[in-house]
C-alpha cells in the first residue's frame, strides 16, 4: 500500500519556544513534512501512527555540554562513558543532538590534530546526532591560524579554562583567541572560576589537613566564580564579541550576566540541573560519599542558591540548560572517584577527586517533572537556543516544515506516568552511580524520534536506536546576536 508519509504523530499538544498548540506532524524521510491543526492528518496514509494521547511533542534535546572518552587532564581521572555509551545514554533520555568536547593540551600546538581524533572516537558508533567543541589548551599562532579551517570542518565553537594548571588560559591568551573568534564567527566558552583564588584557598585547607570531599567546595568560592565571571564579560565587552558562560552556579554571577545583557551586550550564559538540585549538603556526606557530587563550579549553598539559578531560568538570564556529563565512576580506584584515596588520605583529598558528575539522561526528564518552568521556556533552554546559539538551527531544536530534521519527544500525557524514584540501574551510562539518585521521576519521555526513526519507546522494547545511526552534523555560525559592531575590531583611540 503506497503510504504518504512514513510516521504521523497526532493527538499531541505540541510545543515549541514560540508556540503551544494541538497539531498533528507527519514525517517524510529524515524531516518534518507537515504541521497541521488536529484532525487533519485523519485520512492520511503512514507506515506508522503514533498517539499522544494529549501529551506534550516536542524537539529533540539538544546537549551542548557533554564530556565523552576525554584523556586524564587533571590526575588519573579518566571519563568512563566513551561515544557509544554516552550517546546511548543521552538518547534513553530524550537528547537527540550533542556537542562534545576535544581537548587540546597545552603540550600540543595544533587543533586540527585534536579534532581529527576525536571524530575517530565518534565515528560509526554514536546513537545520536553529534558535534564539536574545540577545547583550545593551547592558543599558539598555528592554533589561532587553525581558527578558519574549524569553520570550513563545520566547527563554529570553543572553550578556554580561567583555572586549572592544564588547561588555564591568562588575560592576554583569552584576548588572542576571543579576537580571533571574532574575526571567524566562533562563538567562545568560557569556563570562569578564578584559579588562583582556588589554588590559594587549596593552599589554606591543606595546611589545616582538611581534605574530605566536602572541602571541594570550601576551595571554589563563589567569589572565584563571581570575579572571573566580571572578568570574562569585560574581556568580551573589549573585544566586542559573543562569549558564553559555562555552568554558572552562583546567584553572584548570574547578576553580573544580567547586568551585560540589559545593556546589550551579546554575554550567553549556561547552566546545568545540578545547580538546581544540588547543594554543599550534598558534597557532606559520611565517609567519602560526598565525592559522587564533586564537580567544577561546586554545588552551592543551600535550597534559596537554587532558586535563584531556577529563577535565571525563568527570565531569561540563562540561555542554554546543559547536563556537562563529565562521568567518573565512584567505585574505581584507578581511572575513577576513588583515585583520590590512598593510605594518606584515607577519606580522599578533595584536590586530586576527579570534577564531574553524570547526567546526560537525566537532565530533561528531571527538570521538566519539576514544573517550574514555562512550557516554552523549557523547550527554549534545552532544545531551541542551544541550536541557535551553536549554528544548528532550524535543522535542530526546532520543528519546521521542510526545514527541521524529524527529532522529536513525544512525552507522558498528565497522569499517565507513574511516578517512580530514580535509581542508577535504571540508567543507560557507563556510570556505577547518578547524582540524582533517590530523586522522585515525574516524567521521561515515552517515545524519542531521530531523524524520522523512533530510536526509543519506554513501553515497548526501550532503546530501539541503532549503534552508529548518528551522524556528525557541520554547524554555522550563531543566530543569536553578536558583535555590536560590524567589520574587524580595531584598536580603541
Amino acid at each position: 500500500m503506497a503510504t504518504d508519509y512514513d510516521l504521523i504523530i497526532v493527538n499531541g499538544v505540541v510545543v515549541t519556544d514560540t508556540d503551544i498548540a494541538e497539531l498533528d506532524i507527519a514525517v517524510k524521510g529524515e524531516q518534518i513534512a507537515k504541521i497541521v491543526p488536529k484532525g487533519q492528518l485523519k485520512d492520511a496514509k503512514a507506515a506508522r501512527t503514533i498517539d499522544a494521547e494529549g501529551g506534550y511533542v516536542m524537539p529533540g534535546g539538544v546537549d551542548a555540554h557533554v564530556h565523552l572518552q576525554e584523556p586524564p587532564l587533571f590526575g588519573k581521572g579518566s571519563t568512563a562513558d566513551n561515544y557509544e555509551t554516552g550517546s546511548r545514554s543521552a538518547v534513553c533520555g530524550g537528547t537527540t543532538t550533542m556537542v562534545t568536547f576535544a581537548p587540546q593540551k597545552k603540550s600540543e600546538d595544533t587543533l586540527l590534530d585534536t579534532l581529527h581524533a576525536t571524530h575517530a572516537k565518534a565515528k560509526d558508533v554514536c546513537y545520536i546526532d553529534y558535534s564539536f567543541h574545540l577545547l583550545v589548551g593551547n592558543p599558539s599562532e598555528r592554533a589561532l591560524s587553525e581558527f578558519k579551517t574549524l569553520r570550513e570542518e563545520g566547527i563554529s565553537s570553543l572553550k578556554i579554562y580561567m583555572t586549572y594548571e592544564a588547561l588555564q588560559l591568562h588575560d592576554g591568551q583569552i584576548l588572542d583567541v576571543l579576537l580571533e573568534a571574532r574575526k571567524q564567527q566562533i562563538t567562545t566558552m568560557v569556563h570562569a572560576e578564578n584559579g588562583q583564588v582556588i589554588d590559594w584557598m587549596t593552599a589554606q585547607l591543606e595546611k589545616k589537613k582538611m581534605f574530605a570531599p566536602k572541602y571541594h567546595g570550601t576551595s571554589h568560592p563563589p567569589m572565584a566564580e563571581t570575579e572571573a565571571t566580571y572578568r570574562a564579560i569585560c574581556l568580551s565587552e573589549f573585544m566586542d564579541t559573543p562569549i558564553l558562560i559555562v555552568h554558572v552556579s552562583t546567584p553572584a554571577a548570574a547578576a553580573h550576566i544580567k547586568s551585560a545583557q540589559d545593556r546589550g551586550l551579546p554575554i550567553y550564559a549556561e547552566t546545568c540541573p545540578q545547580y538546581l538540585f544540588l547543594t554543599k549538603k550534598d558534597l557532606d556526606q559520611p565517609g567519602f560519599e560526598g565525592a559522587k557530587c564533586v564537580c567544577s563550579p561546586p554545588p552551592r549553598e543551600s535550597e534559596a542558591d537554587c532558586d535563584d539559578i531556577w529563577e535565571g531560568l525563568a527570565n531569561g538570564t540563562f540561555t542554554i540548560l546543559s547536563s556537562d556529563h563529565c562521568p567518573f565512576r565512584y567505585d574505581d580506584a584507578e581511572m575513577g572517584k576513588k583515585s583520590s584515596v590512598s593510605e594518606q588520605y584515607p577519606l580522599g583529598h578533595f584536590k586530586y577527586i576527579p570534577n564531574g558528575c553524570p547526567g546526560i539522561e537525566t537532565r530533561l526528564s528531571l527538570t521538566l517533572g519539576e514544573d517550574r518552568l514555562d512550557l516554552k521556556k523549557f523547550v527554549e533552554v534545552t532544545s531551541a537556543n542551544p541550536a541557535k546559539l551553536y549554528g544548528l538551527w532550524p535543522r535542530k531544536g526546532g520543528l519546521i516544515e521542510g526545514q527541521s530534521d524529524a527529532d522529536i519527544n513525544i512525552w507522558y500525557p498528565p497522569g499517565k506516568m507513574q511516578e517512580y524514584i530514580l535509581t542508577n540501574d535504571m540508567l543507560h551510562h557507563d556510570v556505577d552511580y547518578s547524582p540524582f539518585e533517590g530523586r522522585t521521576l515525574k516524567q521521561w519521555p515515552r517515545y524519542t524520534v531521530l531523524r524520522g526513526q523512533i530510536v526509543w519507546d519506554k513501553e515497548n522494547g526501550g532503546l530501539l536506536g541503532k549503534k552508529g545511526y548518528g551522524q556528525f552534523v557541520k554547524r554555522d555560525a550563531s543566530s543569536l546576536a553578536g558583535p555590536r559592531k560590524a567589520g574587524e575590531w580595531e584598536i580603541p583611540l
